[in-house]
């Protein structure tokens, strides 16, 4: 690990690690060109036991995809400013993402006892929509392989965005299905699909990113990942239904994750957009609701206890009472008192007739 205060490239200082995995880590750093700026360094480790020529290769096939990131431009994706090699490693580096990811947020209410909202959710998996549809379409495709809560993080002004780079990878646009990798990986086992389990070999695909999708959105509703796809083959039977875990899920939502899962990719959505449409017939996306204010409803007990509480705050009863009485007697005696004659209506004096002959 760098330590904190160390400089690469002449430019970036480090101010802290915030990810570290067995592929490389995940640095916060200033640069000191541009002063003020805070990135995010992505550190790339290559397998110690890779000879001098399959180095020499990733490190190609590094810059070559880093050139690829460099280019892309899209709201919900971090941008991809710099990369470059020191001490036999590489390293891109990408805008600082603040806020939390949303594996975090959900861990928040599963440990509150709570779902996550779905109307949150859908608008986050419209925006990831949004940014796969913008990957899926760069000529040639561009699949992320790695879509998961926890490379995805909620900002401050409630737009959410992929962080996480690492599995990226180009597919080239020939009939050899030859791909380009910047990180050798192959997922996290619950949001990956069965056809991704052979790494380079598999025949990962567009339908691959759109089962990760599904997973994530799972997650996201029920508090608990989906059963990862190597036991579903086993035992088709044994995957539990979003709506058997949050009964309040939507009908539609349901349909929309299970197609997104589906084992077989041709019984996936072709495309993000299919994806979308099944998730968003009517398309109309909700709106969050997560920065509400939360107004609590009382409890029935509450309702029924009110002759307690009554009793507890006898004392400040008996102060609101007098309070009241004196308020009573201060506006009584100080009322106008009219006298009996003046309350008394005077009757007319007649006014004389004069006849005139």
């Amino acid at each position: 690990m760098l330590k904190t205060g160390t400089v690469l490239r002449s430019r970036y200082k480090i101010v802290q690690a915030i990810g570290q995995g067995g592929m490389g880590a995940v640095y916060e750093a200033q640069d000191v060109v541009l002063a003020g700026r805070i990135c995010a360094l992505k550190e790339v480790r290559l397998d110690p036991e890779m000879t001098l020529e399959a180095r020499r290769q990733a490190q190609e096939q590094f810059y070559r995809e880093a050139s690829v990131l460099a280019r892309l431009d899209h709201p919900t994706l971090p941008k991809v400013s710099d990369y470059f090699s020191e001490a036999d490693l590489d390293y891109l580096v990408m805008d600082y993402v603040p806020g939390r990811d949303l594996k975090d947020i959900m861990n928040e209410a599963r440990r509150a006892g709570k779902f996550l909202e779905e109307a949150d959710v859908l608008n986050w998996t419209a925006q990831l929509c949004d940014a796969l549809t913008y990957l899926h379409s760069q000529d040639p495709a561009i699949l992320h392989r790695d879509i998961k809560p926890s490379n995805i993080k909620l900002t401050p002004d409630g737009r959410i965005k992929l962080v996480d780079f690492g599995l990226v990878k180009v597919m080239a646009d020939d009939d050899s299905n030859r791909t380009l990798t910047v990180v050798q990986g192959r997922g996290t086992v619950a949001f990956t699909p069965l056809e991704q389990y052979g790494g380079d070999t598999g025949g990962t695909e567009i339908r691959s990113d759109i089962y990760s999708l599904g997973a994530t959105v799972y997650n996201l509703l029920t508090n608990q990942p989906p059963l990862d796809a190597k036991r579903r083959f086993l035992n088709p039977s044994a995957l539990q239904t979003p709506r058997s875990v949050n009964p309040a899920i939507s009908t539609v939502t349901e349909r929309a994750i299970l197609a997104a899962i589906a084992m077989h990719p041709d019984q996936r959505p072709a495309t993000v957009e299919e994806f979308r449409a099944l998730m968003f017939p009517t398309g109309v996306v909700p709106t969050p609701v997560i920065n509400r204010p939360i107004v609590t409803p009382p409890s029935p007990s509450a309702i029924h206890d009110w002759p307690q509480a009554l009793q507890h705050n006898r004392g400040l009863m008996a102060v609101v009472a007098g309070l009241i009485a004196l308020a009573i007697f201060v506006t009584v005696a100080g009322a106008p008192i009219e006298s009996p004659a003046a309350a008394t209506t005077a009757t007319p004096t007649p006014t004389p007739t004069i006849n005139i002959r």
